[in-house]
């Protein structure tokens, strides 16, 4: 079951954001400022949305969508920046179904797109992504500190 994440359940969140980013190799990981971060972001924010979901009441994955704006389709896109599932709840088709919610979700809230990255060597997730109905974009990424 796929629910917006509140600042009621974002306890239940954090455990699995920490797992997301030692996943990634985050050298830094700081419990109250996931907290703090991950707080301002609900189904009402027009800054974005987190989506859990539970299986058996306990919840198992989760994905954040973010807003912004592109100027070369002049329009607001979603970035799903985050999609993570408990290792033992991989291959259940959890991560498509957060996919498809994002989406809906970003189409429904005026995003022309939902767009993300994922690391070269994530091959398990970039199995799943050429499983869908998706396109691959031919864009460099780069980050500038």
């Amino acid at each position: 079951m796929i629910e917006p994440a509140t600042s009621e359940t974002l306890s239940e969140i954090l455990p699995l954001i920490r797992e997301y980013q030692t996943f990634y190799q985050v050298e830094d990981i700081c419990d109250d400022r996931n907290h703090v971060f991950f707080s301002q972001f609900g189904p009402d924010n027009p800054a974005g949305c987190q989506f859990l979901y539970r299986h058996e009441g306990q919840v198992v994955a989760f994905a954040t969508v973010y807003f912004t704006f592109t100027s070369t389709i002049t329009a607001k896109v979603a970035t799903l920046n985050d999609v993570y599932t408990l290792p033992e709840y991989r291959g259940q088709g959890i991560a498509r179904q957060l996919i498809d919610y994002c989406r809906d979700f970003a189409i429904d809230s005026g995003a022309k797109r939902l767009q993300w990255v994922t690391a070269p060597d994530n091959k398990t997730a970039q199995s799943l992504y050429d499983s869908m109905d998706t396109s691959k974009s031919t864009w460099h990424f780069y980050t500038y500190s």
